[in-house]
């Protein structure tokens, strides 16, 4: 490889070989892809130079009077780019809990259904399970705290609830093999609920939704943020590329049909992307939760979802 560059001048002199221990330190010859690269980088930087073939290896020629400069421009290109790409990131065993996570996939499925029927409960007949716990803008900001977790639990009609779970099934399961089921639960209910906060707060008052749609994007922004932290070295200038694809999907999915809640969508998925990088952050350093922590994060998340409907249901 011969540089336009070359000087008429220097064509006359004898060309010199660059000793690679004198770039890196590292003795011995050439190889065909190296040689070609610092070729590359001479080039770059406006130095003639050749890569040529012997029978023991390449050679890398450069002019006499530019040996010094061509030095200091290979010895920068490899202090810059030493250790890089970095490598991958350690890969954690995943946590065996698909049943339980499917267990209360079904649970969901079941209280749907259980909401369809008349249901007398503390002296009340029949029950209007949508009116007593839909994510009524107006009510919520006036203290109803409860609705936003009890309309994360119910569904307009069947088809949003199998939407649902097919879904944001997928996620939850990957999101509670990752993390571990407590966490990835507490996680998910903490972004579905402040989702309906901020989107309460930005609605109009009559504004009403429900559905556990603004914790599946939850899960979606977790899921973008720990893969956004993982690789944000492994993935150099693509780095953004999850966060890119779980937008995508948000594009995609949260904006399907009339009565689709765009803003909780939106904002589940940013709280999910907070709270992911804080997990991610939080498991560097400490792991995921033991036994004991992932059973109490468990049960607190059941407690929440159980208070919110017993207070909805009082409050008749």
């Amino acid at each position: 490889m011969e540089s336009e560059t070359e000087h008429s001048i220097e064509g006359e002199q004898e060309w010199q070989t660059l000793a690679p221990e004198l770039v890196d330190g590292s003795p011995g010859m050439l190889t065909q892809r190296r040689a070609h690269l610092w070729a590359l980088v001479l080039e770059a930087r406006s130095i003639p130079c050749r890569a040529e073939p012997d029978e023991l290896g390449w050679h890398l020629l450069v002019p006499p009077g530019r040996i010094e400069q061509a030095l200091e421009e290979l010895r920068l290109f490899e202090t810059e780019n030493r250790n890089w790409p970095p490598s991958a990131p350690p890969v954690h065993p995943l946590a065996e809990n698909t049943l339980s996570t499917l267990s209360v996939l079904v649970l969901v499925a079941t209280f749907h259904n259980l909401t369809r029927l008349d249901t007398t409960l503390f002296g009340h007949y029949p029950l209007d399970w949508i009116a007593l716990g839909n994510a009524q803008a107006a009510k919520i900001l006036d203290g109803q705290w409860w609705r936003l977790i009890t309309a994360l639990t119910l569904h307009a009609d069947d088809a949003h609830l199998y939407s649902n779970l097919a879904i944001g099934g997928v996620f939850i399961i990957f999101l509670c093999h990752e993390l571990g089921s407590g966490l990835a639960w507490s996680l998910i209910l903490a972004s579905g609920i402040l989702g309906n906060l901020v989107n309460a707060a930005v609605q109009t008052p009559g504004h009403s939704s429900v559905g556990a749609s603004t914790a599946v994007f939850g899960t979606v922004g977790i899921l973008a943020a720990l893969s956004l932290v993982r690789y944000r070295h492994y993935l150099q200038r693509r780095w953004l590329l999850p966060v890119a694809a779980a937008l995508a999907l948000l594009a995609l999915l949260g904006t399907e049909g009339k009565n689709t809640d765009l803003g909780a969508h939106l904002f589940g998925f940013l709280f999910g992307a907070a709270f992911g990088l804080v997990a991610e952050h939080q498991l560097g350093k400490h792991g995921r939760p033991g036994l004991v922590l992932n059973a109490m994060l468990a049960l607190s998340c059941i407690i929440v979802m159980v208070l919110a409907w017993w207070v909805a249901v009082v409050k008749v």
